[in-house]
């Protein structure tokens, strides 16, 4: 599989945090840690970025934030939970059509190894 240099320095990133932090900290405090690691590794980034609905030629900005978004290219949804559930992976390709991206990763820090907390999550932009 070819991956994406962008993908590639997130996760690395995120597994430079899962092996000093560990899991069990609050999704809030690993948002602001990897946006650091992203920051210092040379890459743009936007926290807790609006997602526009539109709807009948509206749109409408009523809550939905994606945690963040790397490069203006890749949206990372970040979670702390016990396990990633569909509905979680609907909710980042939801984002990613809404945004008109095409790569997202879904990164789930509660895990005891963290390869088994990030999901990629690619939209066919149709």
């Amino acid at each position: 599989m070819h991956e994406n240099p962008i993908s590639k320095e997130i996760v690395d990133a995120a597994y430079r945090i899962h092996t000093t932090l560990g899991p069990g900290l609050l999704e809030s405090v690993y948002e602001r840690v990897l946006a650091y690691e992203i920051e210092i590794r040379g890459l743009s980034l936007k926290r807790q970025v609006p997602v526009l609905v539109e709807y009948d030629g509206r749109c409408f900005e009523e809550g939905y934030r994606l945690d963040l978004l790397v490069e203006e290219k890749v949206i990372v949804e970040i979670k702390s939970i016990e396990k990633i559930e569909n509905v979680h992976k609907k909710q980042l390709l939801t984002y990613l059509r809404l945004s008109n991206k095409k790569l997202g990763l879904l990164i789930n820090f509660n895990e005891e190894l963290i390869r088994n907390g990030i999901t990629r999550i690619v939209n066919g932009l149709e």
